[in-house]
């Protein structure tokens, strides 16, 4: 068992051990993503929050774990594996796909709601959008990936990584495109939508339908613009924020598949600001 894992079990990944930590913020990755995008993340973060990643399986250290291509099962592991992480309150953050899968998560793990919920780059599950790209070519779904930004197709020049990319990334692509969510009770918890007026997946028009989902306040910061960032260039210099008097944190989401495939989207960099300083530190218990 990996001293990443510890106790956590296959489903989440702990960069850091707070074990005085008074509370958690747990991460779900983008589609085609995995935990290291958040690894950089712990050094964005006060002492007194411990940070959980989701893993799915299929890609990094899950690579030998059969894929999963359907949103209760992935809902359903990753809440069975999150029960025994409620030892103290909660912050929940999804981003793309992840927002979906957080939304879904936090359903099951009712009446335990998160102290509150983040969300970014996708619009409410309820506004179902569907889709074929996971049904595309490679050709195809790499033109996806790019018109998202900050893939470089050159990394997926190797046949060998190419197909095992591929394949989780059609995957989650599946898993999204045919999720249907079902109707039940608002959630009760706040709710904090991030988005940028150039964000292709959540115009800020559409922001403002997670209010139904939940009874909680919701707020839909005014953030200016997303930011595009590869996060190549902090991953090979060591994933680095330094541990010193805190500067103005930097937007970053390390890269997908090891050191090879980036990221190929991050929410703007106010966001990391306020979830580093702001809404952490003063929405959380106290």
């Amino acid at each position: 068992m990996s001293a990443v894992t510890g106790a956590l079990g296959p489903w989440l990944r702990r960069f850091e051990p707070r074990p005085a930590a008074s509370y958690r913020l747990i991460c779900f990755p983008h589609a085609g993503g995995g935990a290291g995008a958040y690894r950089s993340w712990n050094a964005l973060l006060p002492p007194s929050v411990e940070l959980l990643a989701v893993q799915y399986p299929g890609r990094e250290d899950r690579f030998p774990d059969p894929l999963v291509d359907d949103m209760d099962e992935l809902a359903g592991a990753v809440a069975a594996a999150l029960r025994g992480a409620l030892d103290r309150p909660y912050m929940v953050f999804g981003h793309s796909m992840g927002a979906a899968v957080a939304y879904e998560t936090v359903h099951l793990l009712r009446p335990h709601e998160p102290a509150a919920l983040f969300v970014s780059g996708r619009p409410a599950p309820d506004r179902f959008r569907g889709g074929d790209v996971h049904r595309r070519d490679d050709e195809g779904l790499i033109d996806e990936l790019t018109r998202l930004g900050g893939t470089d197709r050159d990394v997926l020049a190797d046949p060998a990584l190419r197909r095992a990319v591929l394949a989780y990334v059609r995957n989650d692509y599946k898993l999204i495109e045919n999720y249907r969510p079902r109707s039940r009770p608002p959630l009760t918890c706040p709710l904090t939508v991030l988005t940028g007026a150039d964000d292709p997946e959540l115009p800020p028009d559409q922001a403002g339908g997670w209010a139904r989902l939940t009874s909680g306040r919701t707020e839909v910061p005014d953030l200016p613009r997303r930011a595009l960032l590869p996060g190549a260039a902090a991953e090979r210099g060591g994933g680095g924020h330094r541990a010193q008097a805190r500067p103005r944190p930097r937007p970053h989401l390390p890269m997908a598949v090891r050191t090879r495939m980036r990221d190929y989207y991050s929410p703007a960099a106010e966001f990391y600001e306020m979830v580093a300083t702001r809404h952490i530190v003063s929405s959380g218990p106290r």
